[in-house]
């Protein structure tokens, strides 16, 4: 991987090769921000800069045998820590068991998410996470002398997913680390991981993509004009993921799928449809944990849109990131999200994604969530 795959983020390329340069590289690294910013490939590019034995001015040389082993992710001083899920081959899974399949699925593409990786692991009915079992792989691989390279490097993908006995371990390795090794962890968010490995690590904020190196970079890969390129830019909001959907001309499945939920939600509790909102409960009992989760972020997602619409619709060409048929509902829908019932409309779902996240029964959350928000539709603007 190098950086010149990552679109934008020029200042942070500087300055993390300035630390290799200069010969002030951190043990323990964290590489924090949103999904679709390409921090995952700035990490491994990263790491191989590091191994590089013919380094140029601002990138890996693409031809040593170091760079030609990252190209394939095969090389042995490099090693990932990444959510598995629990199967009937493998009951206690570690990163190890899935390395085929996460080799796929980080090659495809410089810009990597939760459930796109969750779609290669074929995940049906379970939450994927890292386990306490991994720590003891990390102990061990960590504590054998490096192969071929410098250092030895460790990059943990979504460490906010980490088994609390996990992190605990992973603690004591990071305060005290084996010689020449380095932890890069790749969090999307850094409010569920525990506090002293925050504090023990040199934070690297990698913001979303600017829209002027998304437009150059999709300008650079398709023929379409600039108008098109513009509006990807615009719904996109700084995550390549969005951006390579609209670039591909196909929704996808799952988005496709959660909208059709929330807009048939919405619909039959404003008309308080009893039946209706029955059979959407149950309809949606039946998807996996996984999948229930990322409605219920897709749902929070249109809320927020929904109601900065209602209260700046002259500037909703500027600030609000909907395109197509969400679009087009929410041009309607969106009047109903106001001052008077957006905290409590989100507080429902953020409540019901905490009582699925902890195995709640799924029934009778979803059927609890669409009843309260058909009261809440109706709660006047304050």
């Amino acid at each position: 991987m190098f950086f010149k795959d990552i679109a934008g983020h020029n200042r942070i390329k500087q300055s993390l090769l300035n630390t290799i340069k200069q010969k002030r590289v951190s043990h323990a690294w964290l590489f924090a921000g949103n999904e679709g910013n390409g921090k995952l490939s700035m990490a491994i590019a990263y790491a191989q800069y590091l191994s590089c034995t013919n380094k140029g001015e601002r990138d890996s040389c693409g031809e040593c045998s170091s760079c030609k082993k990252y190209e394939k992710l095969i090389h042995p001083d490099l090693h990932f820590v990444f959510p598995v899920v629990r199967t009937t081959k493998f009951t206690k899974p570690v990163s190890d068991d899935f390395l085929p399949q996460w080799r796929s699925f980080v090659l495809e593409t410089p810009y990597h998410g939760f459930e796109k990786w969750l779609e290669k692991l074929e995940v049906e009915n379970q939450q994927a996470g890292i386990f306490a079992q991994e720590s003891g792989e990390i102990i061990k691989k960590l504590n054998f002398k490096s192969y071929e390279s410098e250092y030895k490097v460790m990059i943990i993908w979504l460490p906010e997913k980490m088994n609390i006995s996990a992190s605990n371990k992973l603690l004591k390795m990071i305060e005290e680390p084996p010689p020449k090794t380095i932890f890069i962890l790749v969090a999307e968010s850094t409010e569920n991981i525990i506090q002293t490995i925050l504090s023990r690590t040199q934070l690297v904020k990698i913001p979303k993509i600017n829209s002027e190196s998304m437009f150059a970079t999709i300008k650079e890969r398709t023929d379409f004009r600039d108008e098109k390129i513009n509006d990807i830019v615009r719904v996109a909001d700084g995550n390549f993921i969005e951006a390579e959907k609209l670039i591909n001309n196909s929704e996808h499945e799952q988005e496709n799928e959660n909208f059709e939920l929330f807009s048939t939600l919405m619909r039959n509790a404003y008309g308080v449809k009893v039946n209706e909102l029955i059979s959407w409960t149950n309809k949606l009992s039946q998807e996996g944990r996984e999948q229930q989760k990322s409605f219920l972020e897709y749902a929070l997602h249109m809320l927020r849109e929904n109601f900065i619409l209602n209260i700046s619709s002259e500037n909703k060409n500027k600030i609000v990131f909907l395109g197509g048929k969400e679009r087009s509902f929410s041009e309607k829908f969106s009047k109903f999200i106001h001052n008077g019932n957006v905290s409590e409309i989100m507080n429902e779902f953020n409540e019901a994604y905490n009582h699925i996240e902890r195995n709640g029964y799924s029934k009778l959350i979803f059927l609890d969530l669409a009843l309260k928000i058909a009261r809440l539709l109706k709660v006047k603007p304050q």
